[in-house]
């Protein structure tokens, strides 16, 4: 009887002590969520040696790498991978199912971000209206605002709007991108304020961006040493207007008139240190990490995908470019080191989709690959529509990869959406450079687990999505024969470094599989907050001691 009153007394206190341990919510005082657009898992590997010893190779060593982490959905692209990472869902929950897509509803192309509901602050360019309300779930940093009654704040920043808006969800305080052409500045929208805070202002007119447009791109280090990249004059890289070859170096005060201006700072390593320096001042200037609460903020350095679009994933452009991003996060982390403590922050690193290497290279190699041509694709459409129907016009819009399907069309003629897509199905995966071809009623009826199916399928949007669905061979894409591009469900563009530091993440390093959507339910647990309401992912246990 004893033994037993022990027990029970022994059993009634650790639940006592487990129950005192959930209310000690040790956060960190500021979480830094870093997303670098078009960044391939082997950057991290393939430039290693180069890299310096307090930027990557600090997170690598100090923090938790995910060697094996993927997309698992298509497509690809920078808008649906911010609001993945941020939101733990893919497409068919959180409804971002590409940057631009065609809207069944109101028969017309939408830009993700686009709201004409609210104005632009802070510039006179057009169309700088933005907003995050076609983003139909809850984000981490939405949750993590609620969790503390919105006492936290949250900071979000990008050089393109859809990568400042959407990881900043519907609570940001706010939510900042750059504008190029004449400007050259930081704006944002009347959905966060009405016009821009001082040290903002202040930034935009410290002289930093005309500083850099009156540079050279030069290489960092001499050329000679940039022996992980094909030779700098080559067939495959695309040419700035102006520019008779596509090699360093390259001269932005010459070139700026011809292409956008100031536009031109994007697409090369300068945005990334400008950027850089923007979250520096929102640190100082918003007191982040200073208060009893926990603020986040949230950078997107969209260079390297500019640099990866123009000159491809196997640049000497782009060897450059990762070279001194690590210098800029080596940058970074000083800072806040200095400014929030070194133990006093979280951070995580990760990229919106990686990318494929230019397909007219990997010809040469001899490897299989192509351009695929849309147009003619789409006059094979109309060819098959002909030929089994009698009319062009069961076929509404070709985009993205998917076939839209008249509705209206359908009707008059009496025709069942289902069987004739089935058709188009049973023709266009016989079209050279067709993997696979799928109608909406088979994603919504068939669960597919596994392969490149279920990747079709977690970027399927049952309300949003088209009635075909089609996926090209492996390095097949819709661009020019220079650049890089991507958006597939293949490795190349799936497979992208995620990785934690700081605060609360054990050192290690991981190979088991894990997906994009799962970082937000891992922040929300280290944090003890709920999930974002779409939430789809798991936690990451190994990250945490």
């Amino acid at each position: 009887m004893k033994n037993v009153l022990l027990y029970l007394f022994l059993g009634f206190f650790c639940i006592q002590l487990n129950a005192q341990d959930m209310t000690r919510v040790d956060r960190p005082k500021l979480v830094v969520g870093v997303v670098v657009d078009q960044m391939r898992y082997d950057y991290l590997t393939r430039f290693y040696h180069r890299y310096g010893e307090d930027g990557f190779k600090r997170i690598l060593r100090e923090g938790f790498n995910c060697e094996n982490a993927h997309f698992n959905y298509i497509p690809t692209q920078t808008a649906v991978g911010h609001a993945s990472v941020y939101t733990g869902a893919t497409g068919s929950t959180h409804g971002i199912i590409a940057n631009y897509w065609y809207d069944k509803f109101l028969k017309k192309w939408i830009y993700c971000v686009d709201d004409f509901n609210y104005q632009a602050v802070g510039t006179e360019v057009e169309n700088e209206q933005k907003s995050p309300y076609r983003l139909l779930t809850t984000t981490l940093t939405d949750e993590l605002r609620l969790a503390q009654n919105m006492n936290g704040k949250t900071i979000s920043m990008g050089l393109k709007d859809r990568s400042a808006v959407l990881p900043g969800g519907h609570t940001s305080n706010g939510s900042y991108w750059f504008v190029g052409m004449d400007e050259g500045k930081f704006v944002t929208s009347t959905f966060y304020m009405d016009e821009l805070p001082k040290w903002v202002d202040d930034f935009n007119d410290n002289g930093l961006v005309q500083k850099f447009m009156k540079k050279k791109w030069e290489t960092l280090y001499p050329i000679k040493t940039y022996t992980e990249s094909i030779e700098d004059d080559n067939a495959f890289e695309g040419l700035w207007i102006g520019e008779e070859k596509p090699v360093f170096p390259h001269d932005l005060k010459k070139l700026s008139k011809a292409n956008s201006n100031f536009d031109l700072i994007k697409s090369t390593p300068f945005g990334n240190t400008l950027l850089v320096e923007f979250a520096k001042a929102a640190v100082k200037n918003e007191k982040l990490g200073k208060r009893d609460f926990t603020d986040f903020l949230a950078i997107s350095f969209s260079s390297p995908d500019y640099v990866g679009h123009q000159f491809g994933v196997d640049s000497k452009e782009i060897e450059d470019t990762y070279l001194r991003l690590d210098k800029d996060l080596a940058d970074l982390l000083k800072y806040l080191d200095d400014e929030v403590g070194k133990d006093d922050y979280t951070l995580f690193l990760t990229a919106d989709h990686a990318a494929v290497a230019v397909p007219a290279y990997l010809k040469s190699k001899k490897i299989p690959g192509g351009i695929f041509d849309a147009l003619a694709f789409r006059s094979h459409i109309d060819e098959v529509s002909m030929r089994h129907f009698g009319t062009k016009d069961l076929v509404e819009n070709v985009s993205n990869f998917q076939i839209f399907l008249n509705k209206k069309a359908l009707e008059e003629r009496k025709l069942e959406s289902r069987k004739v897509a089935d058709v188009f199905v049973d023709e266009l995966i016989n079209y050279e450079g067709i993997h696979k071809a799928i109608t909406a009623e088979t994603l919504q009826k068939t669960d597919f687990d596994t392969g490149i199916l279920s990747h079709v399928q977690n970027g399927y949007n049952q309300k949003l999505s088209g009635d075909v669905i089609i996926v090209p061979n492996p390095v097949t894409v819709p661009y020019p024969d220079t650049g890089s591009t991507h958006g597939s469900a293949y490795s190349y563009d799936t497979h992208v470094p995620i990785m934690f530091y700081g605060k609360g993440i054990r050192q290690g390093r991981s190979r088991k599989r894990v997906d994009i959507i799962d970082i937000a339910p891992t922040i929300s647990n280290l944090l003890q907050i709920e999930f974002p309401n779409g939430n789809r992912g798991e936690i990451i246990e190994a990250v945490f001691p």
